[in-house]
């Protein structure tokens, strides 16, 4: 669970999109302006590390995704934020994929943030039916007692795009899941650190939920 002791100064909070050449930036601080709040985005680490908040969208390779976050020298930064600091982090579909150790898509070690790896989705799993990448739109369940829980009585339903899904070594880590021939992690979440597979920023008003749920988190 994210903790809950600490709190931003009212008017203090800093949401910060992550620019690594490798996310819609504009769609997610579109949809966060949609629920009321504001971000920048930032590419230094001098930026970053003013944040409050961190996002890290992401699309495309996970060996270009590290690639790039090394690249712009912000290994560091990021590490120092969401391990030392504690600073609240969303990855969102690739950004989610790099909190883990590795991807069966590439060779270079993940963030290592959560003890998950990241995997095709197994065809041989799949009917004739079903295609990789998944693509479109899917119910989504979440664990019990966490803060990202929407309170409508309704199942959420987000937009994903992926052919890779994480895989968590403990249960618990699990934020919520899906089903695409077979249940998959659709979500993880460590203390401050937390990732989704699917778009929020193209989930109309349940991902414009979900974002709302993570601006309204204690930082």
């Amino acid at each position: 669970m994210l903790p809950m002791d600490r709190c931003c100064l009212p008017g203090a909070v800093m949401i910060t999109i992550i620019d690594y050449g490798a996310g819609n930036l504009r769609s997610v601080q579109n949809m966060l302006r949609h629920v009321g709040a504001e971000a920048t985005i930032a590419s230094t680490s001098a930026e970053i590390e003013k944040a409050s908040k961190l996002i890290l969208p992401g699309v495309g390779h996970f060996d270009f995704g590290m690639k790039n976050l090394a690249s712009c020298g912000l290994l560091d930064v990021l590490h120092d934020k969401a391990l030392n600091q504690q600073t609240p982090f969303l990855g969102i579909c690739l950004g989610a994929q790099l909190l883990t150790r590795r991807s069966e898509e590439g060779d270079l070690p993940g963030l290592g943030w959560i003890a998950a790896d990241t995997r095709r989705f197994d065809t041989s799993r799949l009917d004739d039916s079903l295609r990789v990448p998944h693509m479109g739109w899917a119910e989504t369940e979440y664990q019990s007692e966490n803060p990202f829980v929407q309170e409508t009585g309704e199942k959420p339903r987000y937009y994903y795009v992926h052919s890779y899904h994480i895989v968590c070594d403990r249960q618990e880590d699990e934020l919520c899941h899906a089903t695409h021939g077979y249940r998959f992690t659709a979500g993880v979440q460590r203390d401050n650190i937390a990732g989704v597979q699917f778009h929020p920023e193209k989930s109309h008003r349940f991902g414009s939920a979900f974002l709302k749920k993570f601006v309204d988190l204690p930082c």
